[in-house]
């Protein structure tokens, strides 16, 4: 059974792009990928992750300044 995912919006692509190079470095499996069709972003992509480490995550780019349109989960 595969775990349940997250996912993570921003309001920038940049953004998106500074969250999976920190979350990486921190060991995250985490993985960019389009922003899914049911929510909205002012951006294109999103970080999609382990759900159980999505607080975790939000801490780390809150402590990077990394800045968050929303957390969701992921529907597979």
């Amino acid at each position: 059974m595969s775990a349940a995912l997250a996912v993570i919006l921003f309001h920038t692509s940049n953004h998106a792009f500074r969250a999976e190079k920190l979350l990486k470095a921190q060991d995250f499996s985490c993985r960019l990928i389009p922003v899914p069709r049911h929510l909205s972003s002012e951006c294109g992509v999103c970080l999609r992750l382990e759900a159980a480490r999505q607080e975790e995550a939000l801490a780390i780019l809150q402590a990077g300044k990394v800045k968050t349109a929303g957390a969701h989960p992921a529907a597979l």
